[in-house]
């Protein structure tokens, strides 16, 4: 399996690419959303929403015991492939992996100077819930392993 940082650097590759270009990184943003994976709508509830977001932003954080999987949607195209990034980097890596993450491909890709303060917070937004979901769910595995 590959790690976070180097899916994060693949990514930052994938940028340095678009030289800067507005209408690239916009595309590659867009098309990095159209392979978004279908959000189950059991999970388009209210209770998946992100707070903060400028966007509509459903988000649900599951495991197995070991590993994190992710399922978002989002109601505008730029936001998705926003997610799209999100998701390829951390679905499927270890809950621990996740819970000390440094999701800095933003900066290192350029993609923070175009995405506008409003996307910045609902993507801190976004990270934060991870962390936060990530860390309940590894808590609940402990205790259960514990008993």
């Amino acid at each position: 399996m590959r790690t976070i940082l180097e899916i994060q650097q693949e990514i930052i590759g994938e940028c340095s690419g678009l030289n800067g270009e507005v209408e690239k990184i916009l595309f590659y943003l867009i098309q990095q959303g159209k392979q978004l994976p279908a959000m189950p709508l059991y999970y388009k509830t209210e209770a998946y929403l992100i707070k903060g977001c400028h966007s509509k932003v459903w988000l649900a954080t599951v495991s197995d015991k070991e590993q994190v999987y992710l399922y978002a949607d989002s109601n505008t195209a730029i936001t998705k492939g926003l997610i799209s990034l999100l998701i390829r980097i951390l679905n499927g890596q270890f809950l621990k992996a996740v819970e000390e993450a440094d999701i800095s491909f933003m900066q290192g890709s350029g993609l923070e100077r175009f995405i506008g303060s409003e996307r910045s917070n609902g993507f801190a937004a976004m990270i934060n819930q991870i962390k936060d979901s990530t860390n309940k769910l590894a808590a609940t595995h402990m205790l259960q392993t514990d008993r």
